[in-house]
């Protein structure tokens, strides 16, 4: 008998150990937005806030000093030198941020246009959701955060989001979709959260209202939205309200035909529009609408070259400014190479720039293209042919694209088969996007 003793402590400590870690990580307190953004940042929510006891657990220490060096690194390899850009090269800005094929990129978008008064991002990914975390068993909560962590680790080291990867990594558990991503970007970025709703498109691009208890009506209307998305009011410090929509919807020409995305992007007035890592979906027929409607609507365009072609730009209308370098596509998307890109490059000044973004990440190795229109806003009845029969309004001045006389990646660690071919293939599989 006195042997079993032994055992039995050690089973009775090991039951409890699992109850603590199955319990709720305190109690269903309700955390505000700003706090619950805080703390998946991993930043200190406010003392009173139920989260804060949370904080003492060493599992979310080390997820703050990895947010920590990761960020700062982001910060001084990348952020600070996007800010620098904007202040000295986007001097035009206008109150409308469109960023379409974003996913959850709020941080390159604030980097690029800080101050503007409602951004729209868009993508194929869910919304999600961030319930109660003091409602949350602990070890839910600690493996939320280290999906987060992998969530960002191919913007933070490539500057873009894998779609295949994130169609895993952001819809697994409680805390899932993009909003705990936009909320770490907002807090990481400085940004108090004030109110955050759900929204949903109708076809004609108006809010839907919320459902009312019991209008099963109501309800199946607003799930068969093909714009649903979330609204986040936010202020940097004590700066005016800002707000930000995500909405998950497919920009194809036969998806976003009957969304409504594009009616109330266009609601908004003039743009500044930014594209990054955009898969080059924009060079063929399947999105001629939301190319058309960005060249229409937008006052700026700042790009890479895997955004809209370079010869659908009117140098009647635009006026185009080349920074970094182009070296054409990476060898996944050899047929994207633009012969117009290549003269514009050789013959129109490239400005150096100090970062990687896109594709070619490298510093050294990417090109940023700014369009600013010279002459008013497209006409409304253009804008309105464009959101109803979808007609090739804006036709390209030149080649669109083609496979390269030589191959695109004409340098070693970047040749096919090279540095940058093995990397992508080895972490992403054959196709990413975003």
């Amino acid at each position: 008998m006195p042997s079993t003793a032994p055992k039995l402590i050690a089973a009775t400590i090991l039951a409890g150990m699992l109850v603590l870690t199955m319990a709720p990580a305190r109690s269903a307190e309700t955390s505000t937005p700003d706090d619950t953004a805080r703390f998946l940042a991993g930043l200190p929510p406010a003392a009173n806030s139920p989260l804060a006891a949370l904080t003492n657990n060493p599992l979310w220490q080390q997820h703050a000093r990895h947010f920590d060096s990761i960020f700062g690194q982001e910060e001084k390899s990348a952020l600070s030198k996007i800010s620098a850009f904007s202040q000295e090269h986007l001097t035009e800005k206008h109150q409308t941020m469109l960023y379409m094929f974003s996913g959850p990129d709020f941080l390159y978008a604030v980097s690029f246009f800080p101050n503007a008064s409602t951004y729209v991002l868009s993508g194929l990914e869910p919304a999600g959701n961030v319930p109660q975390l003091t409602a949350l068993p602990l070890s839910t909560v600690d493996g939320s955060l280290r999906n987060l962590e992998s969530s960002l680790g191919s913007l933070l080291t490539f500057s873009f989001f894998i779609t295949k990867n994130m169609k895993t990594q952001l819809q697994g558990g409680p805390v899932f979709g993009t909003l705990p991503v936009l909320y770490v970007f907002l807090a990481r970025t400085g940004k108090t959260i004030h109110d955050v709703s759900f929204v949903s498109l109708d076809e004609e691009g108006n809010i839907e209202a919320p459902a009312a208890p019991g209008d099963k009506a109501a309800v199946r209307k607003i799930a068969e939205s093909a714009a649903k998305g979330v609204k986040i009011i936010f202020s940097d410090g004590n700066g005016p309200n800002q707000t930000l929509y995500y909405f998950s919807t497919n920009l194809a020409d036969d998806g976003v035909r009957h969304s409504g995305f594009l009616q109330f992007c266009d609601r908004l007035g003039a743009a500044d529009s930014f594209l990054k890592s955009a898969s080059y979906l924009m060079h063929g027929g399947g999105f001629t609408r939301v190319r058309n409607f960005i060249l229409a609507r937008s006052a700026t365009i700042v790009e890479d070259d895997s955004g809209i072609p370079l010869a659908y730009f009117d140098p009647k209308k635009w006026r185009l400014q080349p920074f970094g370098r182009y070296l054409g596509p990476i060898s996944e998307f050899p047929a994207n190479y633009q012969p117009a890109m290549e003269d514009l490059y050789r013959k129109g000044n490239p400005i150096p720039i100090d970062f990687g973004l896109g594709y070619r990440w490298q510093r050294n190795e990417s090109n940023l293209l700014v369009a600013q229109r010279s002459g008013p806003v497209t006409d409304e009845s253009v804008i309105s042919a464009i959101l109803t029969t979808g007609s090739e309004t804006f036709g390209p001045t030149a080649e669109i694209s083609k496979y390269p006389p030589k191959p695109a990646d004409s340098d070693a660690k970047s040749a096919p088969g090279g540095y940058l071919s093995r990397t992508f293939h080895r972490l992403f599989g054959p196709r990413w996007s975003n």
